[in-house]
């Protein structure tokens, strides 16, 4: 009974590492490159700037829908004035004659004889206007269509945003690759020092025994030198990595990465149709979004331009206030309502020509949206086959890393027997470090050219 309860625990626990496996092999995106790109979607500059522009253009679009509403002002005005053209009219040289041989007639005094000729400034002094206007548009095509153009034009800016994340996608995750590979580099130089080092301690019990020459240690020692050399570029371009990382994700240069050396061992694989891949691409790419926002914000204005040509825009207003000499508004209320037409007849052709600049633009968007598919199906071919070319590289490196690391075993041996010379031994270990840094740069190559597709096909 207890072998029986022995052998289906083994087969439990075999049961569920084949189950990890295929979890692991299933998703081969990183929960840590996952997490970096959370982070640079939330702190990046660049894409920070495309949010602050989203938010411009919303204002914009606030802003046209206002017009919709009525325009309520309270506009009190007071003049003083001095001097300037008067208004003279001898009103009493004309009159006062005229009544006085009527009153001589008459008998009676009923007409005045003293009335003083005009003389008015026509600027007017100590004189106020206090009132509230309204206005309200009950027909307008260009408060209309403007706000169609906004909200359209708002589209295509958050598709623009959406651009933008793609490509800061892809950016932080082949920089990680990047980083990766120069950690990759650090330790196969490391290897190999340990290697030459090694070879120098051997070549020096070789000399000490009279066995060999003294070149044979200088040899050795210079190769050692080389590596050195070798192993300082590879920790600058590590830190030059590290920064480059950071900066993608708006932090300080210097800090740490997290390191998922799984990345090497389980790689993606292209399985998928490429047409498929450009049809999913058409679909999904926010390129097409956004110049189909812009297109539809052409047609619309080509719509206003149309309607403004051939429909008159309505309205009504009104005014209530105080006005007259002197803030006493004692008899000085007033009222007035209004309403108006606005209607162009003819200005030179103005109006046909903005038309025709309209279709004209949206004939360019158009053919520029036509291009962009063409190309977007060009960048998912070139991705494709750029991944299967990487991949069957991969697969030709850790083969030839493979024979390089069985030739230098058996070098090895024959040199530390006495059977081969120096120049062969460090032949062959440079030739396995070449093949271990193909080896490393055609794993992240694979990755990268995994990433380059994701990006063309917009997989998010």
């Amino acid at each position: 009974m207890k072998t029986v309860l022995t052998v289906v625990h083994w087969l439990g626990f075999i049961l569920l590492l084949v189950l990890i496996a295929q979890a692991s092999f299933a998703q081969p995106k990183s929960a840590i490159i996952e997490r970096y790109i959370s982070e640079g979607l939330a702190n990046n500059l660049a894409l920070r700037q495309e949010k602050l522009e989203i938010g411009r253009v919303t204002e914009s679009l606030n802003q046209a829908r206002s017009l919709f509403y009525p325009r309520v002002a309270f506009n009190p005005t007071y003049s003083v004035a001095a001097g300037g053209r008067r208004l003279e009219f001898p009103v009493g040289d004309l009159l006062n004659p005229a009544y006085r041989t009527l009153n001589q007639l008459t008998g009676v005094d009923r007409f005045p004889t003293n009335i003083p000729n005009v003389n008015e400034l026509l600027a007017p002094h100590n004189f106020h206007d206090t009132k509230v206007s309204v206005s309200y548009s009950i027909f307008n095509t260009d408060i209309q269509y403007n706000y169609l153009i906004n909200k359209q034009l708002l589209s295509a800016q958050e598709a623009r945003k959406r651009v933008v994340e793609n490509e800061l996608r892809y950016n932080i995750a082949t920089a990680y690759y990047q980083y990766l590979q120069t950690l990759d580099a650090i330790r196969i130089y490391e290897n190999s020092r340990k290697v030459l080092g090694e070879l120098t301690r051997l070549n020096e019990k070789l000399v000490n025994n009279n066995v060999a020459t003294k070149e044979v240690v200088t040899s050795a020692r210079y190769e050692v030198s080389k590596l050195d050399q070798q192993l300082a570029v590879a920790e600058k371009n590590r830190e030059t990595a590290r920064a480059y990382f950071n900066f993608l994700l708006n932090r300080e240069l210097t800090t740490s990465i997290d390191v998922d050396s799984s990345l090497t061992r389980i790689l993606p694989e292209s399985q998928e149709n490429l047409s498929d891949l450009q049809q999913t691409a058409l679909r999904g790419r926010q390129e097409l979004a956004q110049l189909g926002g812009s297109l539809r914000a052409a047609q619309t204005a080509v719509k206003l331009n149309e309607a403004n040509a051939k429909i008159p825009n309505l309205y009504i207003g009104g005014s209530t206030g105080f006005q007259g000499f002197g803030y006493s508004f004692a008899n000085q209320a007033y009222v007035v309502a209004q309403i108006g037409l606005q209607w162009d007849l003819f200005r030179g052709y103005e109006k046909r020509s903005k038309i025709q600049q309209a279709k004209i633009q949206t004939d360019a968007l158009q053919t520029r949206l036509a291009e962009v598919q063409r190309q977007i199906q060009l960048q998912v071919l070139q991705a494709y086959y750029d991944l299967d070319a990487a991949t069957e590289s991969l697969t030709a490196t850790q083969s030839g890393l493979a024979n390089a690391d069985q030739t230098f075993r058996t070098i090895d041996s024959k040199y530390r027997n006495g059977q081969a010379l120096l120049i062969e031994f460090l032949r062959y270990q440079n030739d396995r470090l070449t093949a271990e840094l193909q080896l490393s740069l055609a794993r992240m190559d694979v990755l990268v050219k995994r990433a380059a597709l994701d990006r063309a096909v917009a997989v998010q």
